[in-house]
């Protein structure tokens, strides 16, 4: 199957929490339908990107890295890249990159999904970023480092966090709930 199918089909069988989670759903296959090369950067309309909020082992923590370009704190993610099975793929492989975590436990089901607008994406002045979101388990006592796209890499309890846009503190509370569900599904990130 390919990456777009991969897409198509883990979109369309997603339970969203909400109905604004619904709405965008919705509108991603959409995108996907009509835009063969939707997961690429090449696609001037706005392409799906992925990515992994990480929590600590015992879903008291939570792992941001302080965007380089945003400056903002955020969970880690990014573009497809053609090595990719699918967006699951990607996600791990993101969050592994990003955060310098091996052996992350990623749930194989998205838990969030966020658009936004962005700025000079390799090629655009400016695209929108349709944003496939999972959720992922550390090792215990897993250590941090920082990525050559971060400005810092941080564990975050969840009593005290940093200042964050809305949607962040809703993935927060998605992953978290979705990682207290029995773990047997969940696998190493490669």
């Amino acid at each position: 199957m390919s990456a777009h199918a991969a897409a198509l089909e883990a979109l369309r069988s997603w339970s969203a929490p909400s109905m604004r989670q619904t709405v965008l759903r919705d509108e991603f296959v959409a995108h996907l339908v009509a835009h063969p090369d939707g997961l690429t950067r090449a696609c001037s309309s706005g392409h799906l990107t992925a990515g992994a909020l990480v929590l600590s082992s015992d879903l008291e923590a939570v792992l941001l890295n302080l965007h380089g370009r945003a400056r903002r704190w955020f969970h880690f993610g990014g573009h497809w890249e053609t090595g990719d099975a699918d967006l699951l793929a990607t996600a791990s492989r993101e969050a592994t990159e990003e955060s310098g975590v091996p052996a992350l436990a990623v749930h194989p089901e998205p838990v969030h999904l966020d658009r936004h607008e962005v700025e000079f994406c390799r090629g655009h002045d400016r695209t929108a970023h349709l944003d496939v979101r999972y959720a992922a388990l550390a090792p215990a006592g897993a250590g941090a480092r920082v990525s050559d796209e971060s400005l810092d890499v941080r564990w975050w309890p969840l009593d005290v966090l940093p200042e964050l846009e809305p949607e962040m503190r809703e993935l927060i509370a998605l992953a978290r709930a979705r990682l207290q569900e029995p773990l047997s599904s969940l696998a190493p990130a490669e």
